[in-house]
């Protein structure tokens, strides 16, 4: 379980929120500018809060009061952002395989398989990022966190830069992330209908404020 109990003064804006995420995917919804992405970076560890605490399956990640704030690195979260940001000058098989690597785990052929397998790129493998379409390097970029083995995955607006028609090809295969791999996920999105596919739980969020929670029924 995910528990996020977080403030923090970004300017003149002013985060403030409470949720508690088990499995499957919690979707944080809400218009742009809501605080959705800042979330994200603080559960990752790549932005500090300035007051509360985030624990992940019993263990304190963060804890101003008792001085906790574990490395980016030890946190065993994969995090996937709107750009995939994968490595231009490695093949699609480097790139999945430094996974792996960053996750600090020995090579796992029959997870590179099955991650292979489950995001069908096995075709992609000998190609570098640059000949790939904007859905298969996010496929690509999945693979990747998924291969880092992680406790938790975060996936901020990973469908944002695509183009409608390959928005609908690469749900399915989020789909299928979320009900086959069997790691939790928060998801950030801000459209409905993304979201209905997605989400097993929502969070609402405007201002900065988390304003509803529960199922896609909130839509």
């Amino acid at each position: 379980m995910l528990v996020v109990e977080i403030e923090k003064k970004l300017g003149d804006f002013a985060l403030s929120v409470l949720f508690a995420s088990e499995s499957g995917a919690t979707v944080l919804f809400g218009p742009s500018g809501a605080g959705k992405t800042s979330i994200i970076n603080m559960i990752a560890g790549l932005l500090k809060p300035d007051r509360g605490r985030v624990m992940l399956d019993g263990e304190v990640l963060f804890d101003d009061a008792a001085r906790i704030d574990v490395p980016v690195w030890r946190r065993r979260i994969g995090t996937v952002f709107q750009e995939g940001r994968l490595f231009p000058h490695l093949s699609v098989k480097a790139n999945l395989t430094y996974g792996h690597w960053m996750g600090g785990h020995a090579a796992d052929p029959a997870a590179f398989d099955h991650a292979v397998a489950l995001l069908d790129i096995g075709p992609l493998l000998d190609r570098r990022p640059g000949k790939l379409s904007g859905g298969e390097r996010q496929r690509v970029a999945f693979g990747r966190a998924l291969l880092m083995k992680p406790r938790l995955l975060l996936l901020d607006e990973p469908l944002a830069s695509l183009d409608a028609g390959r928005k609908q090809e690469i749900l399915p295969y989020l789909e299928r992330l979320r009900d086959d791999a069997k790691v939790p996920m928060i998801y950030v999105s801000h459209d409905p209908a993304e979201v209905k596919r997605i989400a097993t739980r929502v969070v609402r969020l405007e201002g900065g404020k988390v304003t509803a929670t529960g199922g896609v029924e909130l839509l």
